[in-house]
C-alpha cells in the first residue's frame, strides 16, 4: 500500500553544499539517504516529494557538516498482510513468477498459481496449465494476494514477498474476465 508520510529525520550536509539553498540541499540529501531505503516500520521510500521546514543547523566537532532537523513530505511503500495487490510478471522461472508491485517483487510460487498442474515453459518463458492451456508470461496483469513478508532492511534486494493467486477474483487478469463472462452466460 503506497502512503504518502510526513517524516522528521537528521540530514548531513556537506561543506561544499553550503553555499546552495538550504532547502535545495536538504531536500537533495534526503533523495540520496532515503530513496530505496527499507524501514521494517515504515516500508520503503519511493520518493522524497517536498522539505516542509528545516530547523536550525548544528556542527559536530570534528566534522565540517551541518546537521539540519528537517521535516519532509515522502511517498512510502508497505505491503501489508493479506493485501490484494495487482502487478506486472516482471520474469517466468521454473518455480513460479516473480511479479512487480511497486518498488518490490514478489514470488508467485508454482503451487499458488491455480489448482491446476502448471508446467514451465522455459523455451518461450511462459508457465501454463495443464487442463485449460491457460499461461502466464512476462507483462502479464495480475492480481494477487500477499500471504508471506520478510522484509530486509540491510539489504532490502533480499527482502521476500511471497504471494498467491488460489482464490475467487484473483489470478491474471485475462482469466479474471474470461470467468466473469463464462458466469454471465449461464
Amino acid at each position: 500500500m503506497y502512503k504518502k508520510m510526513r517524516l522528521i529525520d537528521i540530514v548531513r550536509i556537506a561543506p561544499e553544499k553550503l553555499g546552495e539553498p538550504k532547502k535545495e540541499s536538504v531536500k537533495v540529501a534526503l533523495q540520496e539517504n532515503l530513496e530505496g531505503m527499507i524501514d521494517k516500520k515504515l516500508g520503503t521510500v519511493v520518493s522524497i516529494l517536498d522539505v516542509v521546514e528545516v530547523g536550525e543547523g548544528h556542527i559536530i566537532l570534528g566534522d565540517g557538516a551541518v546537521y539540519y532537523d528537517a521535516t519532509f513530505d515522502a511517498i512510502v511503500f508497505m505491503p501489508v498482510m493479506q493485501e490484494v495487490i495487482e502487478g506486472m510478471v516482471v520474469e517466468i522461472v521454473e518455480f513460479g513468477a516473480f511479479i512487480g508491485i511497486g518498488p518490490m517483487d514478489g514470488l508467485l510460487h508454482i503451487s499458488q498459481i491455480t489448482d491446476e498442474y502448471i508446467s514451465c515453459d522455459s523455451k518461450n518463458a511462459r508457465l501454463v496449465t495443464k487442463e485449460m492451456g491457460r499461461s502466464i508470461s512476462v507483462g502479464d496483469k495480475t492480481r494477487a494476494r500477499i500471504v508471506a513478508m520478510s522484509l530486509n532492511e540491510r539489504e532490502p534486494r533480499d527482502s521476500k514477498i511471497g504471494l498467491t493467486m488460489r482464490q475467487p477474483a484473483l489470478g491474471k487478469l485475462d482469466w479474471i474476465e474470461e470467468d466473469r463472462n463464462s458466469e454471465t452466460k449461464k
